[in-house]
């Protein structure tokens, strides 16, 4: 625990204090940082030059171009979450699968995943679901547990569905490409929305009252008019998903620009709803405003902790603690995930991203844990933190819209089925690793001990003479010293002659 002293573990226990006593966490990393930095160059653990990488660390932080696909991807969203299209896309869904049992639920799983898609925010999707949906679900005998649990379970899904700005960050910190990460989340976002489906399909077939069909009058009747309408909701927000990820994917444009085409299709699609207008922009810039800075000061406040830990050989430290865990890389998964389970019961997932990733990727690394991989399942891990009863965001945004007669305690209890499906799917990707790997470009496997490198030899199969590079002929001989070919060579073959 202490084999590199006692301030690795203090920095720790001093941030854990300083965010318990109320301080906002990127000033609480800030200080703790500033605060063992002096005490470590009074302890000698580092010089006071050590301290002037951290204003090059910040500069890098704000010209780093690819956290300004953040600022893109977080406007896109929030035009269109006021655009209405979730209105129209769960209207649509939920009449068009109305009439089998469950049907209303998986309307609002497949919008949920739709909306994660095209605007990666939580508490956008949880609230206009909930607006929507809970009051018809409670209205026509839904289980309260199984509406609310469903809507705020479907609502987390944005956290895994590119473009996430989850997987973004994580990029970043884990020095990989955002397009792998996109690529790699590909498999758990069908295995997740795959998952929540069965698990309606179970509650239909074991427990039809809790999820009834909807009746007759509330549906309308299953003609054209109403497929086109779905259509019509769903072809849009489909070309746009394709726009944004499918330049990315094809290498046509960084994920920033990815990100500025999305803002212009997001701009589009409130115009064709003619809902754009003055007042929806500026909402959506000051939102936009809102999470960038906050991200940029958690990474600032983040950059500061870090670096005065690794000065006081903190990764060592972490690393020592765990390389040890039995098991191997495996074991390591279950450790990590098990600690980040209950760290995001505390902590946002940028804090976990930018503090607790960085720490723990070189021993992935190191024990040849594919960053990809490792990187999705934190990202699935840590959307488990917007379903942890009682500190949840999602049940707490579901909780401000749900009606009185829905009690906080079936918020609470409905969450928990949906929380254990979440942790399957991190069981799922820890023991079947192709599940993430399978959409990544495969590299050929190179074997070293075939590899033979050959060096030409100069001159005549190895011997002294060196190559002419191209000069012409001394004394007729290619590659021949000792001539006096070119005028005012001098004969290396004499010894020097000293004029007295």
């Amino acid at each position: 625990m202490f084999e590199y002293g006692i301030l690795p573990p203090a920095m720790f226990l001093g941030m854990i204090i300083f965010m318990l006593y109320g301080f906002p966490v990127a000033f609480s990393l800030a200080s703790v940082g500033l605060l063992f930095g002096v005490i470590g160059i009074f302890t000698e653990h580092f010089s006071p030059a050590f301290m002037q990488a951290l204003p090059l660390r910040i500069f890098g932080i704000i010209s780093n171009d690819l956290l300004l696909a953040i600022p893109f991807f977080t406007f896109m969203g929030a035009i269109l979450e006021r655009c209405g299209l979730a209105e129209d896309l769960l209207e649509g869904t939920g009449k068009l699968f109305g009439a089998i049992p469950g049907g209303l639920a998986y309307a609002v799983i497949l919008v949920g995943a739709i909306l994660g898609a095209i605007t990666g925010t939580v508490a956008a999707s949880v609230i206009t679901m909930g607006v929507i949906s809970l009051p018809i679900m409670l209205k026509y005998g839904y289980n309260p547990r199984v509406a609310t649990g469903v809507i705020a379970a479907s609502g987390t899904i944005t956290q895994v569905i590119p473009p996430s700005l989850v997987l973004i960050v994580l990029a970043d910190q884990l020095g990989r490409s955002v397009g792998d990460m996109y690529l790699g989340a590909i498999g758990p976002s069908f295995l997740q929305v795959a998952i929540f489906m069965l698990f309606i399909l179970f509650l239909s077939v074991f427990r039809p009252k809790d999820v009834p069909a909807l009746p007759p009058e509330a549906r309308g009747e299953l003609n054209r008019a109403l497929v086109l309408k779905v259509l019509g909701g769903m072809i849009p927000s489909i070309v746009l998903i394709f726009l944004v990820l499918g330049t990315i994917f094809l290498g046509l444009a960084t994920p920033t620009e990815a990100g500025a085409l999305g803002v212009v299709g997001a701009m589009a699609l409130a115009a064709a709803h003619r809902r754009l207008t003055w007042d929806l922009v500026k909402q959506g810039m000051h939102s936009t405003m809102h999470i960038t800075s906050m991200v940029v000061f958690i990474l600032v406040g983040a950059t500061c902790f870090s670096l005065v830990f690794q000065g006081m050989d903190g990764s060592l430290w972490i690393e020592h603690m765990l390389s040890g865990i039995p098991g191997g890389p495996i074991g390591f998964l279950i450790f990590v995930n098990i600690f980040i389970f209950f760290l995001a019961f505390f902590l946002d997932f940028f804090e976990i991203a930018f503090i607790v990733v960085p720490m723990l990727a070189p021993i992935a690394q190191s024990l040849g844990i594919d960053l990809i991989w490792f990187g999705v399942l934190l990202c699935i891990n840590m959307q488990t933190s917007f379903m942890h009863p009682p500190f949840g965001f999602a049940l707490f945004y579901l909780r401000s819209i749900a009606p009185r007669t829905v009690k906080t305690s079936d918020i609470y209890m409905g969450a928990i089925p949906w929380l254990g499906m979440q942790l399957i799917l991190v069981a799922i990707v820890i023991f079947w690793p192709e599940s993430v790997t399978y959409w990544l470009d495969k590299t050929p496997e190179v074997d070293l001990n075939t590899i033979k490198i050959e060096v030409p030899a100069f001159g005549n199969q190895g011997g002294n003479t060196m190559p002419n590079f191209g000069l012409p002929p001394m004394d007729g001989a290619p590659g021949q010293g000792g001539g006096n070919g070119l005028p005012g060579m001098p004969n290396l073959n004499e010894p020097p002659k000293i004029n007295p």
